[in-house]
């Protein structure tokens, strides 16, 4: 059975290496074969799909700063600053991954542009307020 501890410590081993090598091949084995990744606009993609999406991505030249990562039971939540150089202020992003057995089954990824993070902090306030 795994733990609250193991699931964190795959997700915080997993994306560290991913992070240093920029090379999505470890990913593979963890994702489940029916992984499915969600996005804000109700968007889903399969394992396929989303490594391939991933491997688009300049992993090796992304610089990454973990905030914070938290567990509970079969869910993983990280919070993070991604940015690539001479690229701006780059973007916050949150995940939250669902994990069975050791292996992701789900993913969620919420992510912002910093640069327009002051714009949101009020998104809920109507120009005429």
């Amino acid at each position: 059975m795994t733990t609250t501890t193991d699931n964190k410590r795959i997700i915080e081993q997993t994306l560290a290496e991913l992070i240093k090598t920029g090379d999505t091949a470890v990913l593979e084995p963890l994702l489940r074969d029916d992984f499915v990744h969600h996005r804000p606009d109700s968007t889903t993609s399969t394992k396929s799909e989303w490594l391939t999406a991933v491997r688009a991505l300049p992993i090796s030249a992304l610089h990454v700063d973990i905030h914070h990562v938290f567990a509970d039971g079969d869910h993983v939540v990280m919070h993070s600053h991604r940015r690539l150089p001479d690229a701006g202020q780059g973007i916050a992003g949150v995940e939250i991954w669902r994990l069975e057995g050791g292996q992701i089954v789900e993913g969620w990824e919420i992510i912002e542009p910093v640069a327009d993070a002051a714009d949101h902090v009020m998104w809920w306030r109507t120009t005429e307020a």
